[in-house]
């Protein structure tokens, strides 16, 4: 228990430290466009591409993608219930998020989990895409932290759990 209390303690400067330097607006408006990319609507859209493309490759990544994200939100959602670590703004008594969040709880981070499994798959089949599918994952998870509705450890557990899961996936379907 004493391990928890020190992450959450940590967790707790390193968001403050991070909301220290949030100081223009701007910030704030970029933040809720990356975090509004990591949606799912992107996804969706995606897929439905992939689906009439007809390329055999593309084909693969769809499959694969889908069965990734099939054990991805069960996973998220039992981890989310069993955990449920409170957001920053009902942790912490002298701040409030600058978005409402989706759901009740913090850990782990549905939207870098499901950015980080994109990004995964997407450096797979197209290894061009690594280093701009990375940044995007990354700033899809930073702006959670910056929006207010995640601590760090958060969005650290949800990049791992996407990344893991991706690759468990891929691994499975042989690809």
């Amino acid at each position: 228990m004493k391990l928890l209390s020190t992450i959450h303690q940590y967790d707790v400067s390193m968001f403050y430290w991070v909301m220290a330097r949030k100081h223009l607006a701007v910030f704030t408006q970029i933040s809720r466009w990356v975090s509004r990319s990591g949606d799912g609507g992107l996804y969706a859209l995606f897929a439905v591409y992939l689906f009439y493309t007809g390329l055999p490759a593309d084909r693969l990544f769809l499959t694969t993608g889908l069965a990734a994200f099939l054990l991805e939100r069960p996973v998220y959602f039992v981890l989310k219930n069993w955990f449920k670590r409170n957001r920053p703004q009902d942790a912490l008594f002298d701040f409030r998020s600058f978005i409402i969040p989706s759901d009740q709880f913090s850990f782990p981070s549905g939207h870098t989990s499901a950015a980080f499994l994109m990004a995964t798959l997407l450096t797979y089949f197209h290894p061009a895409l690594a280093v701009p599918a990375y940044l995007w994952a990354s700033g899809v998870g930073l702006s959670r932290i910056f929006l207010g509705v995640h601590f760090p450890t958060d969005i650290l557990v949800g990049a791992t759990m996407g990344t893991s899961i991706a690759l468990f996936s891929m691994r499975i379907l042989g690809t």
